[in-house]
């Protein structure tokens, strides 16, 4: 949930504060030495809230998660805490584990598509901006095949083909 739906924002928030949560569930997250992440994700009804407003019938849960990350500054060694709450919406009811699974595995998309697209195939920096078309589709057609037959690295992968026109040949 975000700001650009201020109405809804403000009744989630209000259920947030005033409700008591249906789940809750806390995970610790220590990543690498230099960061480690605490996450309480707590799922809310919404039913109540809703029913007079045009997202009755359309949200059952809202769910909350609070993060609170602790990052090791590489200067000094000391660590700097960082506390960030965000919302979401949900259609159907679920269990706060589900829920944070689900949020978790958002990031993922994030990162294996989104990044590998703008930051490997610099399609942040096309300048082709009316009608992309198929210049919008090849590089999703690209990563496709390339993960598909089990390429990790996509930045190396591209290299290695672009050096070796042969072994894009070779994929199934």
């Amino acid at each position: 949930m975000k700001e650009n739906q201020p109405g809804l924002l403000r009744i989630i928030e209000d259920v947030a504060e005033t409700d008591a949560p249906l789940a809750r569930e806390e995970t610790d997250d220590p990543t690498c030495r230099s960061r480690a992440e605490t996450r309480i994700v707590e799922v809310f009804d919404a039913v109540p809230a809703l029913e007079k407003t045009a997202w009755n019938g359309l949200i059952t849960r809202i769910i909350r998660v609070h993060r609170s990350t602790l990052m090791r500054r590489a200067k000094d060694g000391m660590w700097d805490r960082r506390e960030e709450t965000s919302f979401y919406v949900c259609s159907a009811p679920v269990s706060a584990k589900k829920a944070s699974e689900a949020v978790r595995s958002h990031w993922g998309v994030e990162n294996r598509n989104h990044y590998v697209r703008d930051v490997s195939m610099l399609e942040a920096a096309s300048r082709i901006r009316i009608t992309p078309g198929i210049f919008a589709r090849a590089p999703s057609f690209a990563l496709n095949i390339l993960r598909a037959n089990g390429e990790q690295n996509i930045a190396n992968a591209l290299w290695r083909n672009a050096l070796d026109l042969s072994r894009p040949m070779e994929y199934r």
